[in-house]
């Protein structure tokens, strides 16, 4: 028996066939990213880029799935390709272990993929993505601020010049406009983000050194806390959309 037999149930053999031969590139395996490339690998897509620079650590186990006592101190991409090798020993991986910057693009070819998601956090890269995927004509989505939430409930799907409350969509919205982009597929949440109480002592990667601006997540910030619901809920979604973006334009391209 096949093992994506259930969901075969539901979108039918010429359905499951096109997943199989999508290619889907994540950028970000973190609490939200992780979630995106576990439900794709149980949908049957078939191959996945993963791109991520970082080191699971100890303060990950509280909501990214690749992150288990087990892999702590791995890099996430190793983490996250042994998982979805257990899942599909079919699947095609190509790993990427970098920060993407648009000194970066040049390793990506973006009219390649079916769809790109986006979940990194840092604005000029999330920017270059968009404009990368735009200039290529391929679909892509973006995740938004799920940091310093607890309600997955105030998750929504939208268009970035739709969303509001998110301070990171202010900014998306900003530079997309000044930018002439008409429009972006986003997760976001409506939830007022909560002040954390306290700081924790930063955990240095060993992926980077102290010198890269990417060194700590990002030192130029405050660390927001993060819940075991909202950032899983929010890859959930995402997943959800490109399999049913995919699938319809399978069947659009079919009439």
């Amino acid at each position: 028996m096949n093992q994506n037999i259930r969901f075969e149930m539901l979108i039918g053999p010429e359905g499951l066939a096109r997943l199989r031969r999508a290619r889907v590139a994540v950028f970000g395996l973190g609490g939200v990213g992780g979630y995106v490339v576990e439900a794709l690998a149980r949908s049957g897509v078939g191959t996945l880029d993963l791109i991520d620079n970082d080191r699971v650590a100890l303060s990950n186990l509280n909501r990214q799935i690749i992150a288990l006592h087990s892999t702590v101190g791995m890099t996430k991409v190793e983490a996250a390709a042994a998982r979805v090798r257990d899942i599909d020993p079919e699947i095609q991986l190509n790993l990427y272990q970098c920060f993407y910057l648009p000194e970066s693009r040049e390793q990506f070819d973006f009219a390649s993929y079916d769809y790109v998601v986006d979940c990194i956090d840092t604005v000029t890269a999330k920017l270059d993505l968009v404009m990368q995927c735009g200039a290529a004509g391929t679909p892509i989505i973006s995740a938004l601020g799920t940091g310093n939430k607890l309600d997955p409930a105030k998750l929504e799907l939208a268009d970035i010049y739709d969303t509001a409350v998110c301070p990171l969509a202010r900014i998306m919205r900003k530079e997309l406009r000044r930018r002439g982009v008409k429009g972006l597929k986003v997760v976001y949440s409506r939830e007022e983000p909560l002040e954390p109480l306290f700081q924790p002592e930063p955990e240095p990667t060993e992926a980077l050194s102290p010198d890269d601006p990417a060194f700590y997540g990002n030192q130029r910030r405050s660390v927001p806390g993060s819940s075991p619901f909202v950032p899983p809920a929010a890859g959930l979604m995402i997943a959800s959309v490109v399999v049913r973006d995919i699938l319809k334009k399978t069947i659009d391209n079919s009439k």
